[in-house]
């Protein structure tokens, strides 16, 4: 038997200095993506916090150290994403597109989507496109394990004739979330810019995502969560990693312990259909038209 690689530990306290740097952390009120955002502000960054629930985010703010600002957004309202692009009026380092739903009840956007896709993806796609003129370094968007054996139905993606499933639901939202970042990255390099899209997941991460689960999983999280989960901090740490080390455009970042649940973040594989280009430029023409929003730098 071969021995295992080596894996370099990265931790918070490797994350550089962001002095002079803007960030935008997408879902940062609680959670993974309130971690996120309170690293880079202790690094130094500018971060700018773009949730629903702005309360909620200006408490989280509040306990923060160093520069923060609490902006509202509603990723399930294109017209709220609208809004909040026309009035960013300053240049961008790093958009990390963080928010999202899971576990959910069918459900439907305010554009009539089925949420997790509206959210989860729909929502970062046009906010991405309609931000991009201003991002100066890269775009970060979180995925999940949950992509893995997950399918995307094309003919059928907000789930109006099939039979819905939440855990399908999801898993399709973190594919597309994958295949977004395979084709911006594309789209980025033939377009001659500098901008890098990156893609990571938290591993087992214990965070309010959860929350929907049913009762059945609900108790296999509070038994079994308590070993194998690790907290929003350590699940935060693939996202920074993505955002701050010199990685390859369309990298996939995650945890680089026994099955992808914990450890130290490292370059991690995709599944065969999160690599498919032909399946991704579908996704994002399908995109464009749901979302009316277009990749500006062509």
């Amino acid at each position: 038997m071969g021995t295992a690689p080596h894996i370099t530990p990265w931790t918070l306290a490797d994350l550089p200095p962001q002095g002079g740097r803007t960030v935008l952390v997408t879902g940062a009120g609680s959670g993974i993506g309130r971690e996120t955002a309170r690293a880079f502000a202790v690094a130094g960054a500018r971060v700018v916090l773009a949730v629903r629930s702005a309360d909620s985010a200006r408490h989280a703010a509040d306990g923060m150290t160093g520069s923060t600002e609490v902006l509202p957004l509603d990723l399930a309202d294109l017209s709220s994403v609208r809004r909040f692009a026309d009035a960013w009026d300053r240049p961008l380092d790093i958009l990390i597109n963080n928010a999202g739903v899971a576990h959910m009840p069918l459900r439907r956007t305010v554009d009539g989507f089925e949420l997790h896709l509206g959210t989860n993806h729909l929502g970062h796609f046009a906010l991405t496109n309609l931000l991009l003129p201003r991002i100066t370094d890269r775009v970060v968007t979180v995925a999940s394990n949950a992509h893995k054996g997950a399918t995307l139905d094309l003919d059928d993606p907000n789930w109006e004739r099939r039979p819905y499933r939440a855990p399908a639901a999801y898993g399709q939202s973190k594919l597309a979330n994958l295949l977004f970042t395979l084709e911006l990255q594309r789209r980025l390099t033939d377009a001659g810019s500098p901008v890098r899209a990156l893609a990571a997941h938290p591993g087992a991460a214990n965070t309010g995502i959860n929350r929907h689960l049913g009762p059945a999983m609900s108790l296999v999280a509070s038994t079994i969560g308590r070993l194998v989960m690790r907290g929003g901090a350590a699940g935060a740490l693939p996202t920074l990693f993505a955002a701050t080390q010199d990685l390859p455009g369309a990298s996939y970042v995650g945890p680089g312990g026994r099955g992808g649940q914990r450890g130290h973040p490292v370059l991690v594989r995709r599944s065969a259909a999160a690599e498919d280009p032909d399946l991704a430029r579908e996704l994002w023409t399908l995109s464009e038209s749901l979302t009316s929003t277009r990749f500006p730098l062509s």
